[in-house]
């Protein structure tokens, strides 16, 4: 055998390697790039529910209920920006031809495993954000960002994964952060009160949801197109967020059986601000499309831990769009949040290379 032939396999086997690590930056830039849509999807959502229709909504003169104007409409705006996201992930599906697909995927075990996932992590997580959005302000996006700490503790608890130090170590950063961003007054240092002690409770719930989301949704998608995976978990959110969940809620704040589907449809016919709205959904589309895609690219552990940038990206988003652009006051994040926003950046990091590292070991 020549020299040149012995050496073909090494040649192959660098080609391979350079390819695989290829792969894994182009899934680490697309999951990367979830993140900051997602900050995006944050502030218009946010911007939607100050505008038109809303700002009756909140108003004295609406004759909703105390608990409808925390809770039912939190769930209405979820609702709204779900349903605009999947309307537009069912258009984007058919112009590249998926559709089928998304139908044959429906009634199978991992397109069931996504509606569950998708229920949890849209109807429960999405509502429980906007509720913190709307009690605490943005100061709650690194908060809910503990999502990926929470997922590997998910992990351990379900699939028994391994907790090395190096994980351990990102999970006791991410909560430190958490606790440095609610030292802050979130409003000039004046200190807590009861809105947004709820706020931050509500966005911990959203870290809960999303990291149950994150640990079970993951599996599924290993086996279900991206392209596909969107279109189920928007259109599921949308659903269960439009119908089920405002007809709860209504019925629980004593609102009536039918006033949380005419609150959705009232807002999704509001010329002033459903245009964010559908602004809203196509960024968290393509969020939620980046954070699949991506992990499916660099590992469920590292896309979640990407994704997790959002923490920075939502505070920035915000302040540009609803503070510099819609000229919103409210918007400027202590220098605390800011230090606490960048740790949790770096302890999801760690724990998302360290999880990744583990789950290569095993």
């Amino acid at each position: 055998m020549t020299e040149r032939a012995m050496s073909a396999p090494a040649g192959a086997l660098e080609a391979k390697k350079a390819m695989d690590k290829s792969y894994r930056i182009k899934g680490i830039f697309i999951a990367l790039m979830s993140g900051f849509l997602y900050g995006g999807y944050t502030a218009f959502m946010t911007q939607g529910m100050s505008t038109g229709i809303w700002a009756d909504y909140y108003g004295a003169a609406s004759g909703l209920s105390a608990f409808a104007v925390v809770y039912t409409l939190s769930a209405v705006g979820a609702a709204v920006n779900d349903i605009c996201s999947g309307v537009w992930s069912i258009i984007y599906a058919a112009i590249i031809g998926r559709l089928g697909d998304f139908a044959r995927s429906v009634n199978t075990k991992p397109g069931r495993t996504l509606i569950l996932a998708a229920i949890i992590g849209g109807p429960l997580a999405s509502t429980a954000y906007v509720v913190g959005l709307q009690m605490a302000g943005s100061i709650i996006i690194p908060i809910a960002a503990l999502n990926a700490a929470i997922g590997a503790i998910i992990g351990r608890m379900i699939y028994k994964q391994k907790l090395s130090g190096g994980m351990m170590l990102g999970i006791v950063i991410c909560f430190a952060a958490a606790v440095l961003i609610g030292s802050t007054g979130f409003g000039g240092g004046t200190g807590f009160d009861g809105k947004t002690i709820i706020g931050i409770l509500a966005g911990l719930c959203a870290a809960i949801g999303w990291g149950i989301e994150g640990a079970v949704g993951g599996y599924a998608c290993c086996m279900v197109d991206y392209e596909v995976a969107i279109v189920i978990r928007q259109i599921t959110s949308g659903i269960a967020n439009g119908v089920i969940l405002v007809t709860i809620l209504s019925l629980i704040g004593g609102d009536g059986l039918g006033s949380g589907i005419a609150l959705v449809g009232q807002a999704l016919t509001d010329a002033p601000s459903i245009w964010l709205f559908v602004i809203a959904g196509v960024f968290a589309s393509f969020s939620f499309k980046f954070w699949y895609k991506g992990a499916s690219m660099c590992g469920a552990a590292l896309g979640m831990g990407c994704n997790g940038t959002y923490a920075f990206w939502g505070p920035v988003w915000c302040l540009v769009v609803c503070g510099l652009i819609f000229g919103v006051d409210g918007y400027a994040i202590p220098w605390q949040g800011w230090v606490g926003a960048v740790v949790m950046v770096v302890g999801i990091v760690i724990l998302a290379l360290s999880q990744d590292k583990a789950s290569k070991e095993a």
